[in-house]
């Protein structure tokens, strides 16, 4: 049995920066954001057309953002979608550390 050694690379954490797209952080945050719109919509059991009355979208644009196809949508639109289905969205805004390189957008969910 021969051991070869496998090469990688670890993750910033932001596979958009990883991969040197412009806006990492805002694609990662539009990213976050409509992970917690489908998972709201699954727990909700809504179907992709129900969504899309709620919203005041048509379902091809549920569909998009459901499947990562985000460039029609801006994080206010996404924060907007979320209220919409009865979330509340909370920013937060704090002093960087110093120790950490710039200033970062998070988005985190419950």
């Amino acid at each position: 049995m021969s051991k070869r050694k496998i090469e990688f690379e670890r993750s910033s954490g932001n596979v958009f920066a990883d991969l040197g797209l412009p806006d990492a952080q805002d694609r990662l945050a539009k990213a976050e954001l409509a992970r917690e719109i489908g998972a709201v919509l699954a727990r909700k059991g809504l179907s992709q057309s129900d969504a899309a009355r709620l919203l005041g979208v048509d379902q091809p644009k549920v569909s998009a953002l459901l499947r990562g196809r985000l460039s029609g949508f801006s994080l206010e639109r996404l924060i907007r979608f979320l209220n919409l289905l009865g979330q509340d969205v909370r920013i937060v805004v704090r002093p960087k550390s110093s120790a950490r390189g710039p200033a970062t957008l998070v988005v985190s969910g419950i």
